[in-house]
């Protein structure tokens, strides 16, 4: 086709042999990063031959060279007497020289347009290397030959690789110079009529999610034949090294993917979880010219058992490509609010959700957040910590995926970026707000606990006091020891969850405080174990069981402040400060009545001759019952202190 391409055009007609000439041209392009590819990897396998290496099959096939022979380069190269010795090596370069003739061909007749002024440029840049280029003898390479066929630092000097990648610019700007016609926005020449499906069912996917970008510069795509495969090309966003080629066939779809960043690139491919697309390993390349010095290549296959899966693969790959659009300046910007992997989670679930994070960034992104986070969390944030070390990364993950969908419906309708503002500000109230919610939650549960083992307490001294009921403390006492493990557990969660909730410190004083009161009540019930069955006469009866009746209201009246407590605020009901209050006081005037009592019930033990063992048990009992109370007014006066410094805030 090359050959004929040049009669056509020395008679004249370059309209039609041009596009014939392009895709030989970006065949050739395919084939010079193979090649290049491969003198790369033969060098770093000499260099360090115990390291792991690719052979390249995979890329070598997809390129279309048959050379089987090439995949035994890299595994056979080595050094030797300063010099790298490359299998085929000379073979590899005459490819190289080939290739690049072909490559070039179009471009010598570009059209004399500015836009193709600095393509001019390739051809004495082409000559001057050719002309340095010091070939192989015996598949011996210098170091230097290999920098001046490979390296992409455009610091360091020219080099063919850069040469190339210019001139696959050229090429593209060509292509749309090209183009006859447009299919849904895809410049497309040289396709047979069943290609424009195919091409219609990529751009509807495009089509549907590229307002998500705004005005943002990308997705720009091209469409031709080449053989029996019809080829898509899509440029993505603006950096070099980030295109999508996509072969089409009428059983598969293969897609050639290329990328600056690693991270991205494992991000596109676990866009396709949920389609049969195989994966070959991810490769990385060399190349100084681009971001940390490499860029990376995936390719995958969807096999389709017919034209309408075809259809379906290529719609959806479409709709993916504008969610890789700044994706890597969203990831950094997320990453400053909480971890490396939610923040990729947080964006996959905007893309599967077809939200993205485009909007968010056009928004004002991170320093939108920050602001956020300074108007509602103040005095909620130590320096250098991040939103899910304050409340939780379950919160923090959920806030930012209302924060991308908040930000694309409001850019898409139009809406001002101050109303954003203000819904996230008030979102983020509410996360609060539920965080120290969950911590009240786990308090008022605690407090449950307490009230439990205080009622079996009361309940078995009451039955004591008749001959014919046994009290069951042995039970009630594996029942105390079973509430009061639950209770300390959930001490340990308020105290991991605590760092990461606005008045967390607050509400873990408070569980520490209150932890004391069912420790207190089940040690009451293992002393109760140490008794004889039959109390009914005993002289400590009636004040002992009237102490356990307060321990009770005390553990009850605690709980009512706590549930009363959840939702005091400024502008509260007045009705619910009173119950609060009340409750608090109740707590306070029945400590000092277990005081009393606790008095009584020693009186008691004095009064009569009783056994030593009893009269150590019987004051241990009440002093815990005491220490109970006395825990529950410490308790709740600090829940108080805090509920009316938080009102009056």
């Amino acid at each position: 086709m090359t050959e004929k391409s040049k009669i056509v055009l020395a008679l004249g007609e370059q309209a039609v042999a041009l596009p014939a000439l392009v895709n030989g041209a970006l065949a050739a392009n395919d084939r010079l990063k193979y090649r290049f590819a491969l003198l790369q990897a033969a060098r770093a396998h000499a260099r360090q031959p115990d390291q792991p290496f690719s052979t390249l099959r995979g890329e070598r096939l997809a390129c279309g060279i048959e050379s089987a022979e090439l995949d035994a380069v890299v595994g056979a190269a080595f050094e030797e007497s300063g010099l790298c010795r490359i299998p085929n090596a000379q073979a590899l370069f005459a490819g190289v020289f080939e290739d690049m003739d072909g490559l070039l061909l179009p471009l010598r007749e570009c059209p004399d347009s500015p836009d193709f002024a600095e393509t001019r440029n390739l051809f004495p840049r082409l000559e001057r290397l050719l002309e340095s280029l010091d070939p192989p003898s015996e598949d011996l390479v210098g170091d230097e030959t290999l920098s001046m066929i490979t390296s992409g630092d455009r610091k360091a000097g020219d080099s063919l690789h850069q040469v190339v990648m210019d001139a696959h610019k050229a090429l593209n700007r060509l292509q749309a110079w090209l183009a006859a016609e447009h299919v849904d926005g895809a410049a497309v020449y040289g396709i047979e009529p069943e290609d424009k499906e195919m091409i219609r069912a990529f751009m509807s996917g495009i089509n549907r999610t590229a307002p998500l970008k705004f005005d943002h510069p990308g997705l720009g795509t091209t469409a031709t034949r080449s053989g029996d495969t019809l080829v898509i090309q899509n440029d993505i966003g603006t950096t070099d090294a980030h295109v999508l080629v996509v072969h089409v066939r009428t059983d598969e779809v293969t897609v050639t993917y290329t990328d600056v960043h690693l991270q991205r690139l494992l991000f596109f491919q676990g866009m396709f979880r949920g389609w049969r697309v195989e994966w070959e390993d991810a490769r990385s390349r060399a190349d100084r010219s681009m971001e940390d010095g490499v860029y990376h290549l995936c390719v995958g296959r969807a096999h389709a058992s017919d034209e309408e899966a075809v259809r379906k693969v290529l719609e959806f790959l479409g709709s993916r490509l504008v969610y890789l659009i700044d994706w890597n300046k969203a990831r950094k910007q997320l990453k400053m609010f909480v971890s490396k992997s939610d923040a990729i989670e947080v964006l996959a679930w905007a893309a599967d959700n077809d939200y993205g994070h485009m909007a968010f960034l056009r928004c004002g992104g991170q320093q939108m957040l920050f602001e956020t986070l300074e108007l509602v969390g103040r005095g909620a944030f130590r320096y250098g910590e991040q939103l899910h070390q304050i409340i939780g990364p379950v919160r923090a993950r959920e806030f930012l995926q209302f924060a991308l969908r908040t930000c694309s419906a409001a850019m898409l309708a139009g809406r001002p970026v101050e109303l954003v503002r203000d819904e996230l500000r008030a979102e983020l109230f509410g996360f609060f707000r539920s965080a120290e919610q969950g911590l009240f939650d786990l308090l008022v549960e605690h407090a449950s606990y307490a009230v439990e083992i205080a009622c079996t307490l009361r309940d078995g001294w009451l039955q004591a006091a008749s001959p014919e009921f046994s009290p069951a403390f042995e039970a009630r006492a594996r029942r105390a020891k079973a509430w009061e493990r639950r209770a300390d557990e959930l001490v340990i969660r308020i105290r991991e969850a605590s760092p990461q909730v606005q008045g967390g410190v607050f509400l873990l004083d408070l569980a520490s405080r209150a932890d004391d009161v069912p420790d207190e009540l089940e040690e009451a019930a293992f002393h109760c174990t140490l008794l004889p069955q039959d109390l009914s006469a005993h002289p400590a009866l009636a004040p002992l069981a009237s102490l356990c009746g307060l321990a009770l209201s005390g553990t009850q009246e605690y709980l009512k402040a706590l549930a009363a407590a959840r939702v005091l605020r400024r502008g509260t009901a007045r009705e619910d400060m009173q119950d609060f209050l009340e409750a608090v006081h109740r707590v306070v005037d029945l400590e000092k009545m277990a005081d009393d009592t606790l008095r009584k019930v020693r009186q008691a033990l004095l009064m009569e001759e009783i056994d030593a063992r009893e009269l150590f048990t019987i004051d241990a009992i009440a002093a815990n019952l005491e220490r109970a109370t006395d825990a529950l007014m410490h308790s709740v006066q600090t829940l108080r202190d805090q509920a009316l410094a938080r009102v009056s805030a």
